[in-house]
């Protein structure tokens, strides 16, 4: 298959298009429409300092349905120990800074780059991104940042500065997603430590289905806070 090259206009090919390593499509922009219209196609921007932006659709595509949520029995034992102070969207951009800065196996550099990091920090002015954040002793010390539109939660990418700092925010998320009725996180690709908490492989017509019928429920916009293990607007 092609990789399709974007230009100026707000559109994109159709993810059954992309190459078999997932890429779709490159150039274009990091406008809140284009990534706004990425998302609700089943389609996210990844790509490495170096390069310029690449759009990727891959085939399969890891979901985890939040009813289907597994956490394991030293994690739950963590958790009810409360070890860390659990909030949200206090500190999106430092969350998405300190996740640019975990090595990644295999990767010299990051993908959040500085376009990136504006891009996204605008998506969450706009009330569509949001950062769940643990602090210790009023540290911040892991967390993790994403999109939300309809009843979907699009996981970006996590950070932990202190023990199960980021399973802990992830899990507190994912509880509380599932009490406001965003049932499905998209988790992109595979990872161990997202199969661990019960995220599955989904053929990516199953996934595109699944993500249109969503986005027919109407969008949580606005600023998150947490209260009693359950998400509010500010």
């Amino acid at each position: 298959m092609p990789v399709f090259r974007l230009d100026r206009r707000l559109v994109f090919p159709r993810p059954e298009l992309a190459e078999r390593s997932g890429v779709l499509a490159v150039g274009g922009d990091l406008s809140p429409e284009r990534l706004i219209l990425a998302y609700e196609s089943g389609i996210f921007p990844w790509y490495d300092e170096d390069l310029p932006i690449l759009w990727h659709s891959p085939d399969p595509r890891y979901v985890l349905r939040t009813s289907k949520l597994h956490v394991p029995k030293s994690l739950a034992k963590q958790i009810r120990r409360a070890p860390y102070d659990i909030r949200t969207d206090e500190r999106f951009r430092e969350v998405m800074l300190a996740c640019s800065r975990v090595p990644r196996p295999g990767q010299s550099g990051t993908w959040i780059t500085p376009e990136m990091l504006d891009a996204y920090v605008r998506l969450h002015e706009m009330g569509l991104a949001h950062s769940v954040e643990a602090y210790a002793g009023g540290e911040l010390v892991g967390g993790l940042y994403g999109v939300s539109l309809g009843r979907m939660f699009f996981g970006e990418s996590m950070f932990a500065n202190a023990p199960d700092a980021s399973k802990i925010a992830f899990v507190t998320l994912v509880r509380a997603l599932e009490k406001w009725g965003i049932d499905l996180v998209d988790c992109q690709v595979h990872t161990e430590h997202l199969e661990r908490f019960g995220a599955e492989a989904w053929p990516r017509t199953k996934y595109l289905a699944e993500l249109e019928a969503r986005l027919d429920a109407p969008t949580h916009k606005g600023r998150w806070a947490l209260s009693d293990g359950e998400l509010a607007l500010h």
